[in-house]
């Protein structure tokens, strides 16, 4: 093949015009020696299958002959039967038919011979009709002709008859039809008048002239929005329009050629305005801006109506009579007249956010507008929004400029308009179509000729346009004010708790906390509430900021109760700290909220530090419990231990950065144990929710902890609190404008997570009526806490009777066996959640107690608390046969003091010796117990010490002269002989002091100032009083007492345990002086004791 490629090469001499031909003759003879190849080896296949098969076709045409010969046979023997049986139907048939045949014949023969004759009489009978009927054709013709010729002549008359008829009809019907016409001219041109008539009625009604006494005097805000706003006035000239005023004087109307109707923008469908004008009209068009919003505030129902002003050339001065709203609500003006460029472009940015708001999360594909919104939003709805330009477009970029071209193209439907005076003489931005405007807004252009505004419409253009001048100054404030009052009534919106409370008290306690909290809030637009979603995925913990009457404090109260009414106890348990000064949360406490574990009203920050502890505890032992069931979180602790109950809990912190006031040790542990619970708290099912007024300034939480709060919400808050609360490029919180109106966040302030809502108003009556229905819902299902509630009244002195151990004690129906070896003074309510606050009495030097301050009422509280305290730990004097504990009152209470002979009625319900001493028995008392501890120093065993300790209560050490000091004595005695004279009672008191407590004699003392107990004690005797209880006083004061300034920053109704053997110091509420309805149930108590 190669070489006949090559001798064709050679021919064609290497010719590449023939290289085609080549390789196609090439191609041809590889085909030629392909099919070769193939046609023997297809042979050689062919003969192997051949053989065999002509074998086989051999022995089958031997077999089809054989076939063919049976088949042949069988068929002869068929042919023959059925030749035989063809004869025999044959000669049967011919027998049976052929007499019916001949007998057929002869039939038809007879009938047509009679069909013959019948047919030639019916001939001869048609012929003689003819004959007859020609001859009446004739005679008829003759006779209709002159019949017809009569009613030709009559016709015609008839028809002239009716025409006549037929004129006089039409005639009838053209003045019938004059008639109607005309009555409907005049009743249409009289409506037409009517209209106007009525326009220009309804405007004198509707829209007062400015400083029209007659109308403004008893103006009063609407209730209801108008329909129309006025601008101004055209005059209608109906000489002026052709055939206005016919010819015809029958067609007249009976009114005047020239009407002045006013020219007014419709609400809310078309109602921005824009007036184009150069520097002729600028004032005009300044004035109309003024009018117009000012019919605005007196048209629309008070505080439905926001203004965003922007005068970058006048710098608020067009405007400044506005700013009287600002007095009454800031959002009413946007806080201020806008000039700047920067500041206009974001006040462009607040609206337009403010209409991706409205269209995203309140309109969506439900409602066409915000008017069909607002009317069943109720409450909640939405203000209508002006955006207010003077001297457009100053100070106006490419982007301020596109925003506005979106405010002017989709505002409207979101309820945002805008009133723009544009100065013609300069160039429009890039990005905005002035065209777009124009066919969206009222157009109002200035003509220089003219010297007025004209309408740029099809309707009204040509009519003559006259525009409101703004009113005089004094009227405008007057107006204003009225709107502002009127506003900040209207202003509080309120939706009814009952929207996300349970409708039934079938609904109570019905959610499950296993998965997460989910507590309904409020109102989140028109249709739907707003739920805050605990514990699912990043969303496990709040943090929730709004300024002084942003409604925080009833976002708290209604996610409180709500939660109550939602959750049963065992599914959901509360902490409740608040810090602000204020009873908030003190309802929880006298109602008793199951859900409530502990309440803290005016809490210190000792308190809310120890309710951190206690969760963090409670955290450390939910860890350790998950453990060892193998779990990781409280749903599969739940569900591998649904016999033990397993709630979630919620730490709610109101004014947390109270914490963080100062920097000391207690801020320091704050904030490790809040970052602990943020971090971990999350699968033990402890979640945190931190309220605040604001988050800036030096004392807050690390940043770190806040980050980790995924849950934000924000109530009314500066731009700046804004950032710090949602994110850093999320200021929406400072658009809120309304108390209440929040956005919640769970996206960690990200912007796309913001979602605006309302919350729920709960007055104290119906919260407390929810209250009570819970503990109701207790008693019905039987319902017992599992622990008594815990009640800190920072406001409030403590209550002796919420003393537990105290209680016990006087509960018991036995007296003590034995004397205790410590006896116990209880002092007040510990600043924590621990065990009262006290002190204890042990046998040796310095166990005496010291309590220094102005208080009376605590004071005297204090020294009672310790009478009955300690008598109640004693055995009954007959149970041992010794006497017991005896007691020694000096009692420094004036006899016109309203509280004297109080401890003597203390001392009457105790059941031990107990003894008021007199003013004149004090030195024999003091000399008594002198000897009393002589003795005992004496007595090594000093067994009486144990069954007979003695206490002596001083109540006002100040009052008692003859305990003060003396100075001592260093005048030479003349006389040898003469015997010493004897200790006299401040002498016998400071050994007392001092030597007292080793033997069971301990003093209790209340001096009023540091002052007094100097005068009154030698520092040397001070040393002996250990323990010490210091009210709030002077930086020197406590430094003296105790060596620290401590005490000086104490509030009113708090005091300071100092123990100084041991180096405690303890801040704690004093108890409140005991009524007398608890003395009486002390001495019943001691009575009923066995």
């Amino acid at each position: 093949m190669v070489g006949l490629a090559a001798f064709a090469a050679w021919l064609t001499e290497w010719k590449l015009t023939y290289w085609p031909a080549v390789g196609a003759a090439a191609g041809v003879i590889i085909v030629v020696v392909g099919i070769v190849l193939l046609y023997r080896k297809a042979k050689q296949q062919v003969i192997d299958i051949y053989v065999p098969l002509t074998q086989r076709m051999s022995a089958g045409r031997v077999a089809y002959a054989d076939c063919m010969k049976l088949a042949q046979v069988e068929r002869d023997r068929q042919k023959a039967e059925l030749l035989n049986t063809r004869n025999r139907g044959l000669a049967a048939a011919k027998a049976k038919f052929e007499p019916r045949i001949a007998h057929t014949k002869q039939k038809r023969k007879e009938l047509l011979a009679e069909v013959t004759a019948q047919s030639r009489t019916q001939m001869a009978q048609i012929e003689q009709d003819f004959s007859e009927g020609t001859a009446l054709a004739k005679q008829t013709h003759e006779s209709d002709t002159e019949q017809n010729e009569r009613a030709h002549v009559e016709g015609r008359a008839a028809a002239d008859e009716r025409l006549k008829t037929r004129m006089e009809q039409a005639q009838s019907e053209y003045d019938a039809q004059w008639q109607s016409l005309s009555k409907r001219w005049l009743e249409g041109g009289g409506n037409a008048v009517g209209v106007m008539t009525r326009a220009v009625n309804d405007d004198r009604a509707r829209f007062g002239r400015w400083g029209a006494g007659d109308y403004w005097d008893g103006w009063e805000p609407p209730a209801t929005f108008s329909p129309i706003v006025r601008l101004g006035q055209t005059r209608i000239d109906l000489t002026q329009i052709e055939h206005a005023i016919p010819d015809d004087e029958r067609l007249k109307l009976d009114a005047p050629d020239v009407f002045d109707i006013p020219a007014v923008a419709t609400f809310p469908d078309q109602c921005s305005v824009l007036l184009q004008t150069g520097g002729d009209g600028r004032e005009t068009a300044l004035q109309t801006l003024r009018s117009f919003m000012l019919r605005l505030l007196t048209l629309i129902p008070p505080g439905k109506v926001r203004f965003t002003i922007l005068d970058p050339v006048g710098l608020g001065q067009s405007f400044a009579g506005f700013m009287h709203l600002a007095d009454y609500d800031e959002a009413m003006v946007g806080s201020r007249i806008w000039t700047e460029q920067r500041h206009i472009e974001q006040r462009l940015l607040d609206l337009t956010e403010h209409m991706e708001i409205v269209i995203q999360k309140y309109l969506r594909n439900e409602f066409d507008n915000i008017e069909q919104y607002n009317r069943q939003a109720g409450e909640i709805a939405e203000p209508y929004r002006f955006l207010v330009v003077a001297d457009f477009p100053t100070n106006f970029n490419d982007a301020s400029a596109r925003r506005l071209a979106s405010i002017v193209a989709s505002g409207s439907r979101c309820g945002v308009y805008a009133l723009v005076a544009r100065d013609v003489r300069q160039q429009v931005p890039r990005g905005l179509q002035l065209a777009d405007l124009e066919k969206r807004m009222v157009n109002l252009v200035h003509d220089p000729d003219l010297g007025r505004f004209v309408w740029k419409d099809g309707v009204y253009e040509p009519y003559p346009l006259t525009l409101d001048p703004a009113p005089e100054d004094e009227f405008l404030t007057t107006v204003l004010h009225s709107v502002g009052e009127a506003a900040t009534d209207a202003s509080r919106v309120e939706v009814p708790f009952a929207t996300i409370a349970p409708k039934s008290e079938d609904e109570h306690w019905t959610y499950d906390s296993t998965r997460g909290i989910k507590i309904p809030l409020g109102r989140a637009g028109a249709t739907k509430l707003q739920y805050i979603e605990i514990g699912q995925g990043t969303s496990q913990h709040v943090l929730l900021a709004g300024k002084t009457g942003s409604g925080k404090s009833t976002l708290l109260h209604a996610m409180i109760t709500s939660a109550g009414l939602w959750y049963h106890p065992d599914e959901l348990q509360m902490y409740l700290v608040d810090f602000k000064k204020g009873v908030e949360f003190k309802t929880y406490a006298l109602n008793d909220m199951p859900h409530a574990i502990a309440v803290a009203i005016e809490s210190d920050r000792e308190f809310g530090l120890s309710v951190l502890h206690k969760l963090d505890a409670e955290l450390k032992r939910r860890g350790q419990l998950f453990r060892q069931a193998n779990v990781q979180d409280v749903p599969g602790f739940r569900a591998a231990h649904p016999d033990v109950t397993m709630p979630r809990l919620l730490l709610i912190i109101d004014e947390f950065q109270e914490f963080f006031t100062e920097d000391d040790k207690l801020a320091q542990d704050a904030s490790l144990l809040l970052d602990r619970l943020v971090r971990q708290g999350r699968a033990f099912g402890i979640h945190v929710i931190l309220g605040s007024q604001t988050l800036g300034g030096a004392y807050s939480l690390a940043r770190s902890t806040i980050g980790q709060m995924a849950i934000r919400i924000a109530l009314q808050c500066s731009e700046t609190d804004s950032y710090l609360i949602l994110s850093d490029d999320n200021a929406a919180a400072r658009l809120l404008s309304r108390p209440g109106e929040a956005i919640y966040n769970a996206s960690s302030g990200a912007v796309e997570g913001n979602s605006p809502f309302q919350i729920s108003w709960l007055p104290d009556k119906e919260r407390d009526g929810y209250l009570s229905g819970i503990r109701e819902k207790c008693v019905e299902t039987g319902y017992q806490r599992p622990e008594t509630q815990i009640v800190f009244e920072g406001n409030l002195p403590g209550d002796i009777r919420r003393n537990k151990q105290l209680t016990a004690l006087l509960d018991a129906t036995h007296w003590p066996e034995s004397p205790p070896d410590r006896p116990t003074v209880w002092l007040g309510e510990p600043i924590a959640i621990k065990e009262p606050t006290h002190a204890e009495f042990r046998r040796m030097s310095g166990q005496n107690l010291l309590i220094v301050g102005q208080r009376d009422d605590p004071c005297l509280a204090m020294m009672s608390a310790a009478l009955i305290g300690l008598s109640a730990q004693y055995p009954k004097p007959e149970s041992s046969g010794a006497s017991g504990p005896r007691f020694l009152v000096l009692d420094g209470i004036l006899e016109d003091d309203s509280r004297a002979g109080y401890l003597g009625k203390v001392c009457g319900v105790l059941r031990h010796r107990a003894e008021v001493v007199n003013w004149r028995e004090i030195p024999d008392r003091l000399n008594e117990v002198s000897d009393l501890i002589e003795k005992r120093q004496s007595d090594a065993a000093g067994r009486e010490a144990v069954t007979e300790p003695v206490f002596i209560v001083v109540h006002g050490l100040q009052r008692f002269r003859l305990l003060k000091k003396q100075e001592e004595d260093y005048s030479y005695s003349f006389s040898s002989s003469e015997e010493a004279a004897p200790a006299g009672p401040d002498k016998q008191f400071d050994r007392i002091l001092r030597d007292g407590p080793s033997t069971g004699v301990h003093v209790l003392i209340w001096c009023d100032t540091v002052t007094n107990l100097s005068r009154m004690l030698d520092r040397n005797v001070l040393r002996e009083i250990e323990m010490r209880v210091l009210f709030q006083m002077s930086i020197n004061d406590s430094s003296h007492l105790m060596d620290s300034p401590e005490a000086s920053r104490i509030g009113l109704r708090r005091a300071l345990y100092f123990c100084e053997e041991l180096g405690q110091l303890e801040k704690f509420r004093p108890y409140g002086l005991p009524d007398d309805e608890w003395l009486e149930h002390v001495a019943e108590c001691f009575s009923l004791r066995q």
